[in-house]
C-alpha cells in the first residue's frame, strides 16, 4: 500500500462492512492540519467516508505539500512530486478500504484546492468530482502536464469576494479555465476573505450530496 501521507480516516456513522461507500479526501491550506479541514465536511459523516490528508513538510505549527519559491509560484519538483503521491495515495486508499470507487470526491482550501483542482486534471473522471475553495491552477499545469479528459468530472469552485491572497480575479479565471475542461461547472463567489464561510458550506455540502447520489444504493 502507497499510503505516503499521514492521514486521519472516519468511517460513516452506524458502518456496515457489506457496503462500499462515496469518500471525501480532504487537503488543507498551508500551515494547517488534516483536523482544521473535518469540520467543513463533518455534515457529511454519517454518508462518506472522510480521509483527511496531511502535508508532509512541516511549516511552522502546521504542515504544507510544498513549499513556493513566491506567491503563487509552487517549487516545481515539490509540486510535481505531491501530485504523483496524492494521486497514488488515492488509488491506494480506494484499495485499503471500502470505497466505492465511482463516488471519489476531493475537498481542498488554498493550496489544497490548487492541488485538487490539478489532480482533477491529471485524474480525471477517475475522480467523481471536486470541490475547490479559494485557489487556482498553476500556468505550468496547463501547459506542461499530460491533462486527462475530465469532461465528466464534477467540479465546484468557490471564491472570496474580497480574498486578500488570491483576488477574486484568479478565482474568475480559474472558472473560465474550468468551463473549457468539464460539463459539470458550479462556480460562485461569497462575500469574504481567504476563507471559507457558512453559507458557502451549505452549498457545497448541499452540492456534494446531490452529485454522490448518496440514498442511490439504499433506493
Amino acid at each position: 500500500m502507497n499510503m505516503n501521507y499521514p492521514y486521519d480516516i472516519r468511517l460513516p456513522e452506524h458502518f456496515d462492512e457489506t457496503r462500499t461507500y462515496p469518500v471525501i479526501f480532504t487537503l488543507h491550506g498551508k500551515g494547517s492540519n488534516e483536523q482544521n479541514m473535518y469540520g467543513l465536511v463533518s455534515p457529511l459523516a454519517s454518508d462518506f467516508i472522510i480521509i483527511g490528508i496531511r502535508g508532509n513538510l512541516v511549516l511552522g505549527n502546521g504542515y504544507q505539500y510544498y513549499d513556493l519559491k513566491s506567491l503563487g509560484h509552487p517549487i516545481r519538483e515539490q509540486f510535481d512530486e505531491a501530485v504523483r503521491q496524492l494521486s497514488a495515495f488515492i488509488e491506494s486508499a480506494t484499495e485499503q478500504y471500502p470505497i466505492d470507487a465511482s463516488r471519489r470526491y476531493l475537498l481542498g482550501f488554498s493550496q489544497g484546492a490548487i492541488l485538487s483542482m490539478t489532480l482533477a486534471l491529471v485524474m480525471g473522471e477517475r475522480l467523481k468530482g471536486i470541490v475547490a475553495l479559494n485557489g487556482y491552477v498553476p500556468a505550468f499545469v496547463k501547459s506542461e502536464y499530460e491533462l486527462q479528459s475530465a469532461q465528466g468530472t464534477s467540479v465546484w469552485i468557490s471564491h472570496g469576494q474580497y480574498d486578500s491572497v488570491f483576488p477574486l480575479r484568479i478565482g474568475d479565471e480559474t472558472a473560465a479555465y474550468f468551463q473549457t475542461v468539464t460539463k459539470r461547472l458550479t462556480y460562485k463567489t461569497y462575500p469574504t476573505d481567504h476563507g471559507v464561510g457558512e453559507e458557502n458550506q451549505r452549498d457545497f455540502v448541499d452540492w456534494l450530496k446531490q452529485d454522490a447520489a448518496i440514498h442511490k444504493e439504499e433506493e
